[in-house]
């Protein structure tokens, strides 16, 4: 469903990807892992068309989306759900999520609209009139995920879903997380790495900017003593 075939970044001169390649398949979650600084978000600027690559390709289902505008990458079934959340503070829960529906394509396997992201996280349900600004921490982190699935994606990037949420919240967000990998392909950064292996099917760990590892989940449990080095973990 999506595809990165050897992309190349930059930051004016600072070259930050290096021949990136990945791939994930619908239904699938794959988890985006590295160190501070190792490229997971810049990877996400990338395929989102914030930092458009200088090289190499994104493709969504076959077509090539690395040259269009942000405003055509979302259009096309690329949903964004930002570190730090980014909700609209003066809007009220419901128009956040209004503001960014878009209509389900006719083959969707689900179509979400305000009433389907409100049965997912109940809590936002009840406070749809309320101020998005004056919400918990967690319950901002729910409502850009429902922000995000309002645009009906075909593939959903979440940057950093579980920082600074309290465990419970963390384990709520990580729950509503595997029954969408289940309708979605989805591509998961997390410093968090219990979450992160407790969700993913397949891994892609990243160092300087450049692809150490890439494969399933399994074998990356499998060889995670010789891999920590590049999560700066013991």
């Amino acid at each position: 469903m999506l595809r990165l075939d050897r992309i190349n970044a930059f930051y004016g001169d600072s070259h930050v990807l290096h021949d990136v390649s990945l791939e994930v398949q619908e239904g699938r979650l794959l988890a985006l892992l590295g160190r501070n600084g190792a490229g997971k978000t810049t990877c996400i600027s990338s395929i989102v068309g914030f930092l458009p690559p200088r090289s190499g390709e994104v493709s969504l289902a076959g077509a090539p989306i690395a040259r269009l505008s942000p405003e055509r990458i979302c259009r096309a079934g690329i949903g964004l759900v930002p570190q730090g959340r980014r909700i609209f503070p003066t809007l009220t829960v419901r128009e956040n999520l209004d503001v960014a529906a878009r209509p389900a394509r006719a083959d969707a396997q689900r179509r979400w609209d305000r009433d389907a992201v409100c049965t997912m996280f109940p809590r936002l349900r009840e406070r749809q009139g309320q101020l998005a600004g004056t919400l918990s921490g967690g319950e901002q982190q729910m409502l850009a995920i429902g922000r995000a699935l309002m645009t009906n994606p075909r593939v959903l990037l979440l940057d950093e879903p579980s920082e600074g949420l309290a465990p419970r919240v963390v384990h709520e967000v990580a729950e509503a997380l595997a029954e969408l990998k289940r309708q979605l392909c989805i591509v998961l950064v997390e410093q968090n790495l219990g979450v992160a292996l407790g969700l993913a099917d397949d891994v892609v760990l990243l160092n300087t900017g450049r692809v150490v590892f890439a494969g399933d989940a399994a074998e990356f449990k499998a060889r995670q003593g010789e891999l920590s080095a590049h999560l700066g973990v013991e």
